[in-house]
């Protein structure tokens, strides 16, 4: 029987879209109607885009006030004194969301956003949300903006995430693994035009030779779809002077990309719009944030090394994914090209982390979904 969903994302870089799309297209295949819908336009006129605005901003010219942010607002530790919450601006979102609910008629609604969670949590809590939410939680650190008991369930990328998820609300939660397009896990340099195109990158002048076990590491920078990072271009620098191809994924960012290109050995690239074909020519990326483009990186084989997370929920992200064996987190003196060159490199370490990374894709969390739809309650969990 064909059923209704309601997915819900947010417009704050690329990641959560994704996310959302690919399960409505998953959904799709399976028969049945999806729809995505962007929070920030359930929010009053102007209201999403300054919020959309303002996060931006903080995160590329303010990071450390993120940094803080989040400790006051998400962290799932304890702070000191009160904390605030997300509940005023979640509170913005329940009527125009409800009216959306009435006009689609979803089976289930699917928060991709932490504040759409809060959003349907404290309808579903108060009985004014009449068809069960089962939040996608995206992230490998799962911060408390995930969290209201209200939702019906919740899935996780891991099985600590499940766990936190559990612990924080009472409430179910299951491992499914990231959520990414199947392009990526079987990636094609098709007609080796990426390889063709790193191959005849020049290196910067004095670099270090060649190792004995390989070439020049093509190694892949991520931004994310704003050019956000700390240090990129001095990072990109040590990898092109230390004999490695930086390519650095400067998303929508042109001006990211017009500094990188001064830099001798360093290959700067805008929107990469066949990022599965680049990752099956690539060798390693270097992830600041634990989000989309590290995930599609565990799916494609390709090891992933976090350096330099940004401020906040990433440099959580970051040593969850490390904790569980699906990256490497290097920092300190060489890095992070020393990390690089071992994962590069043919061999035990490369093999033994790129095993975990696709043993994270356990489950899909669209056939989750349908079975919530069917059931119009979550079942019981299976037996660990």
């Amino acid at each position: 029987m064909p059923h209704r969903f309601l997915l819900l994302s947010a417009g704050m870089g690329a990641g959560h879209d994704t996310v959302a799309y690919e399960l409505a297209d998953r959904l799709r295949a399976r028969g049945h109607a999806a729809v995505v819908h962007d929070v920030l336009t359930l929010l009053p006129a102007g209201t999403g885009r300054a919020l959309r605005a303002g996060y931006r901003a903080t995160v590329r010219h303010l990071p450390s006030l993120y940094g803080a942010v989040y400790t006051g607002f998400l962290a799932r530790e304890p702070a000191a004194g009160p904390r605030p919450s997300s509940a005023p601006l979640a509170a913005l979102a329940e009527r125009p969301l409800l009216r959306t609910v009435a006009r689609w008629r979803p089976d289930v609604v699917v928060p991709t956003f932490h504040l759409c969670a809060q959003v349907t949590g404290r309808l579903r809590a108060r009985g004014a949300l009449p068809v069960p939410s089962a939040v996608v939680v995206v992230d490998f650190a799962v911060h408390r903006g995930w969290l209201h008991p209200g939702n019906d369930l919740h899935l996780c990328v891991t099985d600590t995430a499940a766990r936190q998820a559990r612990a924080g609300t009472g409430r179910p939660a299951r491992t499914t693994g990231p959520v990414v397009p199947g392009r990526f896990f079987a990636p094609r340099d098709t007609d080796g035009q990426w390889r063709a195109l790193l191959d005849g990158h020049p290196p910067a002048p004095g670099a270090a030779p060649p190792t004995r076990t390989g070439g020049r590491p093509a190694v892949l920078l991520s931004t994310g779809a704003w050019g956000v990072g700390t240090g990129l271009l001095e990072t990109a620098g040590q990898l092109a002077a230390d004999g490695c191809l930086p390519v650095l994924l400067c998303g929508n960012d042109g001006g990211l990309r017009r500094r990188a290109a001064a830099l001798p050995g360093v290959l700067p690239l805008g929107w990469v719009t066949d990022l599965p074909g680049l990752m099956a020519a690539a060798d390693v990326l270097v992830d600041n944030a634990a989000g989309q483009t590290a995930v599609q990186a565990l799916a494609a084989g390709l090891p992933v090394v976090g350096h330099r997370p940004l401020p906040g929920h990433a440099v959580a992200g970051v040593q969850e994914m490390a904790r569980a064996g699906l990256s490497r987190h290097a920092a300190g003196q060489g890095e992070p090209a020393r990390t690089v060159r071992a994962l590069a490199a043919p061999g035990s370490d490369r093999d033994r982390q790129t095993t975990a990374a696709r043993a994270v894709f356990r489950g899909d969390a669209a056939a989750e979904l349908e079975r919530l739809a069917a059931d119009g309650r979550v079942a019981s969990e299976p037996a660990r």
